[in-house]
């Protein structure tokens, strides 16, 4: 999974123009691993510099594919990079290899090559930090544990007109309580969006446009979702196949009500799982 296709995130596009050897090694290490004959890097067309370069590096390697992909959010998803690459679906409900399919992100092949070939252990990564206002934005190889505020003072301090410090992109990430908070293995970026960009509009009443539905790729009603959440039918929207939900956030994005269907979602997902995991004790 080369395709990183949340605005303002390029830790992936960085990594595969600086370590592309090391990547194509990795993927052999993983093929071998997994006793696959054939491999995939799924990148979308955004990245012209990264595809011509895998694509020099893998050459002796028939093996290995560099695929081109068209720009579509959310295609970094693991079903939706499936379907785009290989034509497969993965059925509601079902795991990537239940189609004979493997999904591992750039970052995590790096990892395994220098476990690997250094065995060096995974106690770092590569994460954007970026932001209109931020006067040195960039990528850094950060150890984990870092706190946010150490990143944000590197990249030239947290400006004046900060409203919202996000965990991940735009689309995916998460706000920020803390800026105490660290760095996690998970962590692709960090966001500063200032008071204008991070205000949201005044939530009303859903207005049944269905603007959500025609945008979430799982195919979804994310407004029927958010409505079971509020309702705290946990049952209901486990029917509904709530756990298919990826947290894309096409739902809010679309929303002209400014309903946070993503919200809902989240602290829905949640709960079905406990619910889902009750009945297995």
């Amino acid at each position: 999974n080369g395709v990183e296709c949340e605005p303002y995130l390029t830790a992936d596009h960085r990594l595969m123009l600086e370590k592309a050897p090391e990547i194509i090694v990795g993927i052999r290490i993983l093929m071998k691993a997994l006793n696959v004959d054939k491999a995939v890097i799924g990148i979308e067309c955004n990245k012209p510099d990264a595809i011509e370069l895998l694509q020099h590096i893998a050459k002796p390697y028939p093996a290995i594919e560099v695929m081109p992909l068209q720009m579509h959010y959310p295609q970094g998803g693991e079903k939706q990079l499936i379907e785009a690459t290989t034509g497969r679906q993965v059925p509601s409900g079902c795991l990537p290899i239940e189609v004979g399919a493997v999904v591992q992100n750039v970052g995590t092949i790096f990892a395994i090559y220098e476990a690997v070939q250094k065995n060096k252990p995974l106690f770092e990564r590569i994460v954007t930090v970026t932001g209109k206002s931020l006067s040195n934005a960039g990528n850094f190889r950060v150890r984990m544990g870092t706190p946010i505020k150490e990143l944000l003072d590197f990249a030239g301090g947290l400006p004046e007109n900060a409203g919202k410090v996000i965990s991940g992109g735009p689309m995916m990430g998460k706000a920020l309580a803390s800026l105490d908070a660290p760095v996690a293995k998970g962590t692709s970026g960090v966001l500063v969006m200032d008071e204008a960009e991070s205000k949201r509009g005044q939530a009303s009443d859903c207005i049944r446009c269905a603007k959500c539905v025609a945008a979430c790729p799982m195919g979804l009603e994310p407004y029927l979702l958010g409505a079971l959440s509020e309702h705290r039918d946990w049952e209901g929207a486990e029917k509904q196949h709530m756990m298919d939900c990826i947290e894309c956030g096409c739902c809010t994005f679309t929303c002209p009500a400014h309903r946070p269907l993503l919200d809902y979602l989240r602290i829905g997902k949640a709960k079905v799982g406990a619910l889902i995991r009750s009945r297995k004790q």
